[in-house]
């Protein structure tokens, strides 16, 4: 069966996978919150839309060989959505923009550069955070810091374009519902 706007939702389950990168909360040195905070965020989302979905979650050290191994996956698989939080900095550990990139088949700038910027006017920081967006195969793809405040703020902005997203990714138009 074919997805029309007014059949997607009771047809097709929305996947997920949250991928926290952390040496210390992979090795339970600290128990992950950012990881969680996204979850949440994103089940209350879907649920309040009342869309099927399902949510896979990892923890992993800073290593780039196993980020790219589960986006390569993820993308095989056509994951719909991949949330990162960790290793957006610009520390010796922050690798993960610099594996995310390289994958992208569309980069996906303004939602970042929106938040950098919003953020950044009242928290200097934040303007440090080289976070991307985009598109690998047919997944959509956000890196987030790994701090639970800046993943409430990140997640607030990408979840005001995430439906419109999902529908074009899909091949739906929905442009003129928004007329």
């Amino acid at each position: 069966m074919k997805f029309t706007v007014d059949n997607i939702k009771e047809l097709k389950t929305i996947s997920i996978t949250i991928i926290t990168l952390s040496d210390r909360a992979s090795k339970g040195v600290y128990k992950d919150l950012s990881g969680p905070q996204i979850k949440s965020m994103i089940e209350t989302y879907f649920v309040d839309k009342k869309w099927n979905f399902n949510i896979k979650t990892e923890i992993i050290p800073d290593n780039a060989n196993m980020l790219k191994d589960i986006l390569i996956k993820a993308k095989k698989t056509e994951t719909d959505i991949i949330i990162t939080t960790g290793g957006t900095g610009i520390g010796p550990k922050d690798i993960t923009p610099d594996i995310v990139k390289p994958l992208l088949d569309k980069e996906i700038p303004g939602i970042m550069e929106l938040i950098r910027v919003k953020y950044g006017m009242n928290i200097p920081n934040a303007v440090l955070s080289r976070g991307v967006a985009g598109i690998i195969g047919k997944s959509q793809i956000y890196t987030l810091p790994g701090s639970v405040k800046a993943v409430k703020d990140y997640m607030k902005q990408i979840l005001k374009t995430l439906e419109h997203l999902i529908y074009m990714q899909l091949g739906l138009d929905v442009h003129k519902k928004h007329n």
